[in-house]
């Protein structure tokens, strides 16, 4: 199967349009038109190499959304003409104890889960392409079912953005009534507010922009915290019972630990940095959990999934075509956008141009068919 896509062929260099093969429908895979594809902070990250894992030529995407073209033989769950999803991963072992119980991104066989781009999780010299590509080949185990009362637009941001900050609500156990805190509201924490209402939780956003307050509570925050406001953080210490940190950068974590309430959590999903200097005192002293969650798994996707549809949950997107990919980059260089970009493919499709002049990459591999 030829496939056209965006990526980046080396370290440092521009996207520019690439063409390589994607092998054939195996039995027991799904092959996907894709119709739409969030931008991830993660792609710009494995873009720049932020995390000196990544493996070149880099075609990124894993807010996946199209539309099913065939099955191969054994498929049961999926037909031609289905709407679907494909998020941040595209295999795993399935026999180990994590794939049992749906946590494939924790896959414990020799190279974990098949991220949808850049190879497997533990690298084994093979490559992986994500969706910033016109057509994905993917094992049913991985393959999303798009509800009807989402887009395939809207679909594409919440198999990342929205299962991340789903699933440590569900895992560390957010109730009704608890207060929860989300911390960086850009395209992952403004989906973490409503999923976070929809569970029925208070939500407190944490932001240093006083002029975003109104803004904020339009996402759905019932209150809005300043966290450059000294007074305003005192008085709201040891109020929370969660918080979600969507903050993808090295910054100063104390300050957060202290709105912490006893035998409370703090997870971290974006920032994989570290940190210079973490004050355990409050940790021991107030038993506080500092932890840390990855996406989530296929269960927990499709149950996102389907709790959006259940309740109206739609991401704040911009619509872009693949053409102007490297000026979102320098946008999200340069901040973090309190919206998702959703890459519309009929703008690569439509582009001969792109399509004539496209640079031949290897083909990527997917890892192992299903055993059918």
């Amino acid at each position: 199967m030829q496939v056209h896509g965006y990526g980046v062929p080396e370290h440092g260099q521009p996207f520019v349009p690439v063409s390589f093969t994607r092998t054939d429908v195996r039995p027991g895979e799904v092959a996907i038109d894709v119709t739409h594809c969030g931008v991830c902070h993660s792609d710009l990250h494995f873009v720049d190499d932020d995390w000196g894992a990544t493996v070149y030529p880099c075609v990124p995407g894993h807010e996946v959304a199209g539309v099913v073209t065939e099955v191969g033989a054994g498929v049961t769950k999926f037909k031609a003409g289905d709407r679907v999803g494909v998020g941040c991963m595209i295999n795993s072992c399935q026999d180990c104890d994590a794939c049992a119980r749906g946590d494939e991104q924790y896959c414990e066989g020799p190279h974990s889960c098949t991220l949808t781009y850049n190879g497997p999780k533990v690298p084994d010299g093979t490559n992986s392409y994500g969706g910033y590509s016109t057509a994905m080949v993917v094992r049913e185990e991985f393959v999303l079912r798009i509800p009807d009362a989402i887009g395939n637009e809207d679909a594409a941001p919440i198999l990342c953005a929205g299962v991340t900050t789903y699933q440590p609500m569900k895992h560390f156990g957010l109730k009704a009534g608890d207060r929860i805190g989300i911390a960086g509201i850009g395209g992952l924490g403004h989906m973490a507010i409503r999923i976070a209402k929809a569970m029925g939780a208070t939500v407190v956003a944490l932001t240093r922009s006083r002029d975003k307050g109104d803004e904020i509570r339009g996402m759905g925050a019932d209150e809005v915290l300043v966290t450059t406001d000294e007074a305003a953080m005192e008085k709201a210490a040891m109020s929370l019972d969660m918080m979600i940190s969507t903050i993808p950068v090295k910054h100063d974590i104390n300050p957060y630990v202290g709105l912490m309430k006893p035998s409370s959590t703090l997870v971290l999903v974006g920032n994989m940095n570290g940190f210079d200097d973490v004050q355990t005192a409050p940790l021991v002293f107030h038993r506080i959990a500092l932890a840390g969650s990855l996406i989530g798994g296929i269960a927990d996707t499709q149950e996102v999934l389907d709790l959006c549809a259940e309740h109206g949950i739609t991401p704040e997107v911009k619509s872009i075509p693949m053409q102007q990919i490297e000026g979102v980059y320098d946008e999200l260089r340069n901040g973090n956008p309190r919206y998702r970009h959703v890459i519309d493919m009929q703008s690569l499709k439509d582009d001969a141009d792109a399509r004539g002049r496209a640079q031949e990459i290897p083909a990527p591999v997917r890892g192992e068919a299903a055993r059918r």
